[in-house]
């Protein structure tokens, strides 16, 4: 699959992460290699928080504009697969590919008021169906699983990580991804006790693409991040129109 050699460059994949036509239509302006939906910038656009509030029909609708309007790669956002049940989340990743999607993000945690982590024992053994499932109806997409455990600051962050990316290497994942790490010794950790190469995101101590490149990390995601900064400045143009009574600060 070509996405998942993207995983194996000397430089690590820089994922551009979009939420509507627009956003990708400037990912592809400015040559990104592929791009990824932000379920958080999805939902924010609906009036949802994010954590599966927004039904799964609602999101897979975006899905299909975006990939109607781009040839690049294109990763989705599934959140926890909106379902508990494997058969389920199959269905969900089944109808994603019919649509031209060749990757999936799926965490290891759910919001029920408050986000929390997924027992690891279970969440691993519904990765293993869901990919025993997918390689029988032989669907070839690639499953980037999203630990959770620095973003929630699990107790022993880093050991919990690695034993949660030997289950779910076990069960199938082909990437794993860890949001919210930024330290250079936890991410050369991380790095280094698996062969799946490692997703970090966006963050304000996150070192740079250099940086990250010699210590092996081979993917790079936005998160929300981009879009909020978009929204942020949004806001900033609209005070300054309010502010002058002109609009000639736009032009």
């Amino acid at each position: 699959m070509e996405f998942k050699k993207l995983h194996s460059q000397d430089k690590p994949l820089l994922i551009g992460n979009v939420w509507n036509v627009p956003s990708t239509k400037t990912a592809e302006k400015l040559n990104f290699q592929a791009i990824g939906t932000s379920s958080s910038a999805i939902a924010s656009i609906l009036g949802y928080n994010d954590g599966e509030e927004m039904e799964f029909s609602e999101m897979e609708y975006f899905v299909k504009r975006i990939a109607l309007n781009t040839k690049l790669p294109l990763s989705v956002d599934l959140e926890s697969g909106y379902s508990r049940k494997p058969k389920e989340i199959v269905n969900h990743i089944k109808r994603l590919a019919q649509l031209g999607v060749v990757g999936i993000n799926i965490e290891d945690s759910v919001v029920n008021k408050k986000r929390s982590l997924l027992d690891v024992d279970n969440f691993a053994k519904t990765l293993t169906e869901v990919k025993k499932h997918l390689e029988n109806e032989k669907i070839d997409i690639f499953i980037n699983v999203r630990i959770d455990t620095f973003l929630l600051n699990a107790p022993n962050t880093v050991e919990e990580t690695k034993k949660r990316i030997r289950l779910y290497q076990d069960a199938g994942a082909d990437g794993i991804f860890t949001p919210c790490i930024e330290a250079e010794v936890d991410i050369k950790e991380i790095v280094n006790c698996t062969n799946l190469p490692i997703n970090v995101m966006s963050m304000p101590k996150l070192p740079d693409f250099n940086t990250l490149t010699h210590l092996g990390v081979k993917r790079i995601s936005m998160g929300n991040f981009l879009f909020d900064n978009m929204y942020n400045q949004f806001e900033q143009v609209a005070k300054t129109i309010l502010d002058q009574n002109t609009f000639k600060s736009i032009f």
